[in-house]
């Protein structure tokens, strides 16, 4: 649906029934749009693991989201409670803001904006958070190494990292990837999720969820 020239809408209904309703663009980086991984992440916030009878498991947890590019996946997490903060380079701080303020009324944690480019000191990040989220951010070979001195700075000893990605087999991304496992197990451990416990709707075999803890 387009709102005006370059200026598209992206709508995800959520659990209850409300809409999810972001903005991206047509011109610009990568982060402008919202991918598959995003969406399949975003789902998998509001899945069983993170619901319970008692309410929403994810309410009060801190949440930090790396490359967030429209910002769907943090604000998701701060809708069902999560106080959220998604960070992503200068050019996308608007993009996110905008988002953010789109989709307010259904936010019943917190949700902010801030920079952070991946590898750069971290002096406004000092507390690791719950959970840190990233979707889709294995595309550059030369992003992977600050990529992951940024987790390895950020997390905690209990900080769980959900990490979603789509499986590419084409150009150089086989390659990325491999050189993603190997750097992470320097430092990390993980282990993927299943695909039964992906979103009944959003789920695909070429889309994967890890969760990667820091070794002890």
């Amino acid at each position: 649906m387009a709102e005006q020239e370059g200026i598209f809408i992206r709508e995800l209904l959520r659990a209850d029934g409300t809409v999810l309703n972001i903005r991206q663009l047509s011109l610009g980086d990568v982060g402008c749009v919202v991918w598959d991984a995003a969406i399949v992440l975003a789902k998998y916030l509001e899945g069983p693991e993170f619901t319970s009878h008692e309410g929403l498991c994810l309410a009060g947890r801190t949440i930090l989201e790396l490359g967030a590019g429209t910002g769907i996946v943090g604000i998701m997490a701060a809708t069902v409670g999560a106080d959220v903060t998604v960070t992503d380079l200068e050019d996308l701080q608007d993009l996110m803001k905008i988002n953010i303020e789109r989709n307010s009324h259904l936010i019943t944690g917190s949700c902010q904006v801030k920079v952070l480019k991946w590898g750069d000191r971290l002096a406004d990040f000092m507390t690791p958070p719950d959970y840190i989220i990233m979707a889709d951010c294995l595309y550059y070979e030369e992003s992977l190494e600050p990529l992951l001195k940024t987790l390895k700075d950020l997390a905690g000893s209990d900080t769980c990292i959900l990490c979603c990605y789509e499986q590419r087999t084409m150009g150089k991304n086989p390659e990325i990837e491999r050189k993603f496992f190997e750097l992470l197990k320097n430092d990390f451990e993980y282990k993927e999720v299943p695909l039964e416990e992906h979103d009944e709707e959003y789920r695909s075999e070429d889309i994967h969820i890890l969760k990667i803890y820091k070794k002890k």
